[in-house]
């Protein structure tokens, strides 16, 4: 009876492990933002984005908190959480989707690779979806990962008032880079 019991729990702990090196995650993930306008630079930059990556699925997750961007002047970053974010009520910006490509992805040999990315972005309560071409660089066993979309503030709810039209463009581009590791 209790070598059952160890095997059936060495079993559950072998499956575990096989997940988790399945996983790639990071905490310091970098989106930076683009709204300029044509009188003045607006950008943005978020370091503390997580991501994870489940590579036998394809499965992608990102998340980042609103009041984590930081921008080259203060009360930019002032406007950006209370007047049109509204970091208070919508705290976080995310996304859930998948690599409808995963497949083409060799995770364990070096290399570039190509990668379709669709699924569900969340922005200021909205949710609408999406889809991107991105690329993976794999390096000794670490994964790099960017990509770039473009959306309209419209589409999620954020309104720009007719007194700063001209200085904040309507639709921002946004920048992801990451590097991720496995899941220990």
């Amino acid at each position: 009876m209790n070598i059952r019991i160890v095997i059936v729990l060495f079993g559950l702990l072998s499956l575990n492990f096989a997940q988790a090196q399945n996983r790639i995650f990071t905490k310091t993930g970098k989106i930076t933002f683009d709204a300029t306008g044509n009188l003045e630079k607006i950008q943005g930059v978020n370091k503390k984005v997580t991501c994870a990556i489940d590579k036998s699925t394809g499965a992608v997750e990102f998340a980042a908190l609103m009041k984590a961007f930081q921008f080259e002047k203060a009360l930019m970053e002032e406007h950006f959480n209370d007047n049109y974010v509204e970091s208070d009520k919508f705290p976080k910006a995310s996304f859930k989707g998948r690599i409808t490509n995963a497949q083409a992805i060799n995770w364990s040999k070096d290399g570039k690779y190509s990668a379709n990315v669709e699924g569900d972005l969340t922005i200021h309560g909205i949710t609408k979806r999406i889809s991107s071409k991105g690329n993976f660089v794999i390096e000794n066993g670490v994964v790099s990962a960017k990509s770039s979309i473009s959306i309209n503030l419209k589409d999620y709810g954020i309104e720009i008032p007719a007194l700063v039209k001209e200085n904040i463009s309507e639709k921002v581009s946004i920048d992801i880079d990451v590097l991720l590791n496995s899941v220990k």
